[in-house]
């Protein structure tokens, strides 16, 4: 099974947002954060991330004659390679897996306790930028330079697990400085 089959499945992907933020957790501590995925299938979907090395192992303990495993994320990511091998349809599948995870996200936020979205900082946005390959290259290099700055930062009461979620897409055809499409 390749990587992307692995991690863009819905539960899955649900799963791994859960290690964001170099988080260790147990599949009793998933079971408490994803109370309407059944547990059997929360299970399987562990073992199959743990399996293809996208969940490693950090400690075991025995607890009531059987064996509790705490978790940390290895690997999520889908790279260039992984990309490449896609097809149309499974890239427009793998997507909509993303786009239906992010509103299934929202939708828990949206029903959780004591909303406030302004104090909360909650955002979305959409911008279009006229960059070549060059400076597109270069806006990625400069916002992982800025994003690296806070990995690795422990759980706190002053601190909540934050997703930050990009769509890179280009827009074809090219629009002209005019408005008119291109050459």
């Amino acid at each position: 099974m390749e990587l992307s089959d692995v991690v863009l499945h819905p539960v899955r992907l649900r799963v791994v947002q859960q290690f964001l933020g170099d988080r260790h957790l147990t599949t009793r501590d998933l079971q408490d954060a994803m109370p309407d995925v059944p547990t059997a299938s929360l299970y399987r979907h562990v073992r199959v991330l743990a399996e293809h090395d996208v969940l490693a192992v950090v400690q075991e303990r025995q607890v009531r004659g059987g064996t509790e495993r705490t978790y940390e994320l290895r690997s999520a990511v889908v790279g260039p390679e992984d990309a490449r091998v896609l097809t149309p349809a499974e890239h427009r599948q793998a997507f909509l897996w993303f786009v239906s995870t992010l509103v299934a996200d929202f939708d828990r936020y949206l029903a959780g306790p004591n909303l406030d979205p302004a104090e909360d900082r909650v955002g979305y946005r959409q911008v279009g930028l006229h960059l070549s390959d060059a400076e597109l290259d270069q806006l990625m290099q400069e916002m992982s330079a800025v994003l690296v700055r806070f990995f690795g930062r422990d759980a706190s009461p002053e601190r909540r697990l934050r997703i930050l979620s990009t769509v890179l897409l280009p827009v074809d055809p090219p629009i002209s400085s005019t408005g008119t499409g291109g050459a």
